[in-house]
Order: C-alpha cells, then structure tokens, then sequence
C-alpha cells in the first residue's frame, strides 16, 4: 500500500513539473514573441540613435585662409539686419534680394563694416539621412562679401560635405563657384575625423591642398598661411532651425541681368543654390563633381611653385656653368677679355658681329618690359547697361611681367590670370644672362656665332607663338544661340583678328531685348613683342657675321678643338744644318782698349781725357 501510494505520489508529482515546464515554455515563447515585435517597433528609433553617432561636431572642417582674406564665415544675421529687402524685374521675372546697404559691388564698403564688427565665426551644418543612399553631413559658411578676380557681389554661400556608407565617411565634396571637386576620404588632408579645407582668398572656393586654384579661369588663390579656423561646438548651427532657410532670392545686389554673366548678382541661398541640387541630392551632387587624382596634384604643386622651381634651376644651370668655365680656365685659359662677346678691335666682322650682339641684348631687354598683345574693345548704346564702357577698354593684354590679363566688363582695368600669370620677361632674362656667361673663355669665332643664332630664334619664338594663336583664334566654337540674344555677333568679331592677326579695328552690333549695342573692337602686336622680335633677328645676324669670320680670339694655353694643332717632333721639317760661326778673336791684352764718350759717342782713346769730337772732359 505503501508502494502504491509513493508511486501515485511519484505519479502526481511528474504531471506537476510536466505541466510546469509547458508553461514556461509558453510563457518563454510570448516573451519572445514580445521582444521581436517590440524590437521591430523600436527598429527605426534604434536606426536614429546609430545614425545620431555621427556626430556634425566630430567632422567639422578646419579651415584654412590666405594671408590677405578679408572675410570669414559669419552669421546670415549680419547680412539680413544690414541689408534692404529690394525687389527686381529681370524679363518678367521678379526678383526679391538683399541689398547691403554698407557699400556696393564696386567697392569696399561692405568689407571695410564688416572688419570694424566683432563678429564671431558661424558655421551651418545639416545632416542628411536618405534610406536608399548613403547619408551626408553638409557644412554651410556665409560670407558677407565675395571679392574675387574674375567675380564681386554681395553675399557668399559656400559648401563642403562629407558622404558616409555604412556610418563610415567614404568621400567628401568642395563648392568651387558652380561647381566643385569630389575626393575620397583617403585623399583628404584631415587631424583625425577633421577635414582640412583650403579657402581661396575672396572667392572662398574650396580646396583640397593649399597649392590648389592655379588651374582654371577662376584665378583662385590659395595658401595656408593666414588664420586657420577650427570649428568647435560654439561655431556650429543646426540650419534646418534658421527662419530665413526659405527665402527663395538673391543674398545680394544685383541691377540688371547682365550681373548674373559678370558674377555681379549675390548668390542665391543654400537650400536654392545650383536649382536646389546641393540641398535635395547631396550625393548625387558629389557624384557629378569632378573627381581629383594624385597626378591632378602634382600637377597643381608644380604650377603653384613654378617660379620657386625655376629660380631653383636656374641656379643649378649657373654653378653648372660656372663650374665648366673653370675646367676651361685651367686647362685651356680664357683669354686676355674673358667674356669674348668684348673682343671689339676694328672694323671687321667678329667686332662687327659682337657689337650686334650688344645691340640684340639691350633690345630685348627693354621688349621684355613692355606690352606684347592687346584686344581692345569699347561698348556704347543706351541699353548697355553694366557694359558702358568710359572709352576704349583693355579686354585682353598680354606682357611678360603680368602674363596674361583680362578685363571683366563692367570693370576699368585688367586683371592677372593667376592661372597663366607667368612672368614671361623673367625666364628670357635669365636666358640672355645665360648668353652672356655662355661666352665666357670662348676662342672660336665659330663656337660664338652658334651660340647667337640659337639665343636669337628663342627670342622670335614668342613672336611666332603669338601669332598662330591670334590666327587660330576664329575656330572658336561659337556659342548656342538664344531667343533672346543672337549670338552671330562672336564670329564678326573673332573672324577679323584670325584674318590679320597682327592688328586692326572692326565693329559689330549686339542685339539684346532691350535694343542694340554697338560694340567696338581694336587688336594687334604691341611694342614689346615688336623689340624682341627684332632682337632675335639682330642675334641671328650677329650669329653668322661671326662663323663667316673664322677668327681665333687668342691662343690657348693647350690647343684647343679646332684650333691649329703643332706637329708632332717626328713630322717636323728638316732644316739643313748652318754653318758654326767663326770663333771670336781673342783680344790682345797689349792692345789699348778703344773707349766712347758718353756725350757724342764717338770713340776715344783709352787714356785720352778729353773727346776729340765734342771736347768734353772725360776724366
């Protein structure tokens, strides 16, 4: 009875954790179907968390300015209390835009108010999620003033953003003007997570080195050795918050339609810039910018440190030289004038030749001071509006202390090319000095006319360039036409100067929506292309008097390539053996030696004290 009852006690108590355990797993499977669904609630909420770590802060840029920038990055607030909210009508259009009040795109008033603020440094960030591309934080800087080379207005919306895949920063993007450059993140200069950003000097492009902006029309210019902003928290902004985010105008002046071709009009703002591409897609807009490359940087190096290079080369070349003239001192000297361009005795044709020379050199001197090409134009009509011009303007101008400038019309003077704005006059000046020192210990005649002729073809060579590019000038495409501008009036104006690229004159009409404009054309060689053009001649001249005179300056201290050669002891002529001469008769010493008077000279007699010629005393 005893086993029956533990048996059913046994029973009773196996049913009882059997049930218990049912239930558990019951209650273990509600709670994980609890934890899934809340897990798929919570999903999106957890995505904003994970994506809230990449933090604006983290990757704010660190800014770099050229030495004479005038203007930061400052609150959009400063513009809009400044400034009067104006409106325009542009062919039927309405234009609403901020005018600061402070001073105009011609001048510095803007700036000049701006400096006398104490105004601290505002960057606007804004992150960008998308659930079907890759993420984007953007870093907007105001400017309150865009002075540029080849472009002034009010205002300055400038942009860079970094592109994130899978919460990694994977490419960033730089606005330059109406565009910009996209790089890797490995290509990025950066301290940590923090980009280096190299801003042009009044433009505010940004790039990627600080060597950057030299290549291109835009003339940017580019350094780090002036303030470098790091942005903190206390610089950053949300943008999305700002009440001016949907102003749909212009942050700045603008009088007419012509400013938005002369880079005149103030920039429209970040959530319209580029027809809202910038702010809708920002990944596809980094996707459309061009792409840099290492060669693209090295490149850029070299054109930004052009002129450090080649004075560097030229330096070498000279100890080079120099180096090779004391060969030649020690082995074959260098003559009596040293520098043979001075070997100058008569009239004949080396001197002949060397004066030439003297000449050709101080021409081209005085050529590479003056101005070498032009194109001039002058617009005039009562609906030119921005581009009256107060008599003739320099459109284009060549020289080689500038290179080449160019004129923004609108404006009254010319403006370096940074990009192209090489020194010419400095390279063919250290090739003249080179002449010169090339002639140094030269005995050959020969040897000298060469080196002129080669320096005198150099010195026409700019000529010719000048030429063929003036003469290729009217394959131009020539721009889409328009309804509202008939564009025809390019070919009328870059035809004549490819027809007579050395200079003249012509005119053509411009026809616009508001009437027509005359516009006046003059181009041509100038004076100083003129000089060295006639200086090379001169040098080519003086080149072949010199091999035509076959003249040996002097004698060598060994012979010299090209110089007569003694003949070797075995090939010298026989000379047939003279007669010895005829001993001295020996004197006789009982003999009285015959004396002269130091007076007259005539011969006395040893012991005679007085000349029998003159009657002096002789002793």
């Amino acid at each position: 009875m005893l086993k029956m009852n533990k048996y059913i006690t046994i029973s009773l108590n196996g049913a009882e954790n059997m049930e218990k355990s049912r239930i558990s797993r019951n209650i273990i499977n509600r709670r994980k179907t609890f934890f899934i669904i809340s897990l798929l609630i919570l999903l999106p909420f957890f995505g904003i968390i994970c994506s809230a770590q990449i933090n604006a802060e983290d990757y704010a840029p660190i800014l770099y300015y050229e030495g004479e920038e005038t203007c930061y990055p400052v609150e959009a607030e400063y513009h809009i209390t400044n400034s009067n909210l104006e409106s325009i009508d542009i062919e039927g259009t309405n234009i609403n835009f901020y005018n600061n009040y402070q001073g105009t795109v011609n001048d510095n008033g803007v700036i000049d108010h701006y400096k006398s603020q104490s105004r601290n440094v505002k960057v606007y960030y804004r992150y960008y999620p998308d659930d079907t591309n890759p993420t984007a934080i953007q870093y907007w800087m105001f400017y309150a003033f865009n002075k540029g080379d080849l472009n002034q207005h009010e205002g300055d919306w400038e942009m860079v953003q970094i592109v994130f895949n899978n919460d990694k920063p994977s490419s960033v993007g730089f606005s330059q003007h109406h565009g910009g450059q996209s790089a890797t993140w490995d290509q990025v200069e950066r301290e940590g997570n923090h980009i280096k950003v190299y801003v042009a000097r009044g433009s505010h492009a940004n790039y990627l080195r600080s060597y950057s902006g030299k290549l291109g029309i835009a003339s940017d210019r580019v350094g780090d050795n002036g303030r470098v902003i790091n942005i903190g928290i206390n610089e950053l902004e949300e943008l999305n918050d700002q009440e001016w985010l949907e102003f749909p105008g212009l942050w700045g002046e603008i009088s007419s339609a012509e400013d938005f071709a002369l880079g005149q009009a103030g920039p429209q703002g970040p959530k319209y810039r580029e027809e809202g591409t910038m702010w809708d897609g920002p990944v596809a807009w980094n996707q459309r910018l061009s792409p840099v490359s290492d060669l693209m940087f090295i490149l850029e190096w070299f054109v930004y440190n052009l002129v450090t290079i080649f004075i560097i080369i030229t330096l070498a070349i000279i100890a080079l030289m120099l180096f090779f003239i004391y060969r030649r001192h020690k082995k074959y000297g260098l003559g009596p004038r040293i520098v043979s361009l001075f070997y100058i005795n008569g009239i004949n044709l080396h001197s002949i030749g060397n004066i030439l020379c003297i000449i050709g050199i101080v021409i081209a001197f005085i050529g590479l001071f003056g101005p070498w090409y032009h194109i001039s134009y002058n617009v005039t009509g009562e609906t030119a509006g921005s581009l009256q011009t107060d008599g003739v303007v320099e459109l284009i101008k060549l020289d080689g202390t500038n290179g080449l400038q160019v004129t923004r019309p609108g404006t009254t003077g010319p403006i370096p090319m940074t990009t192209i704005g090489i020194p010419f006059s400095l390279f063919i000046a250290i090739g003249l000095v080179f002449l010169i020192i090339a002639t140094i210990g030269i005995s050959l005649s020969r040897k000298l006319g060469k080196k002129y002729i080669f320096r005198g073809i150099r010195l026409i060579i700019p000529f010719i360039i000048l030429l063929v590019m003036a003469m290729a000038i009217g394959s131009i495409a020539t721009p889409e036409t328009s309804d509202s501008i008939d564009t025809t009036y390019v070919e009328d104006i870059l035809g004549p100067i490819a027809e007579s690229p050395l200079g003249g004159e012509t005119s053509t009409t411009l026809p616009t929506e508001t009437g027509n404009v005359q516009i006046e054309i003059s181009w041509g060689f100038l004076i100083g292309i003129w000089l060295l053009l006639f200086a090379g001649i001169i040098l080519i001249i003086s080149g072949i008097l010199e091999i035509i005179s076959k003249t040996t300056f002097y004698q060598t201290k060994t012979p010299f390539p090209g110089q007569p050669q003694p003949l070797p002891a075995s090939m010298a002529p026989i000379v047939a053996p003279q007669k010895p001469l005829q001993p001295e008769e020996k004197a006789d010493p009982t003999k009285p030696k015959a004396n002269f008077c130091p007076e007259c000279g005539g011969k006395i007699d040893a012991n005679a004290e007085f000349c029998p010629e003159c009657g002096k005393k002789i002793k």
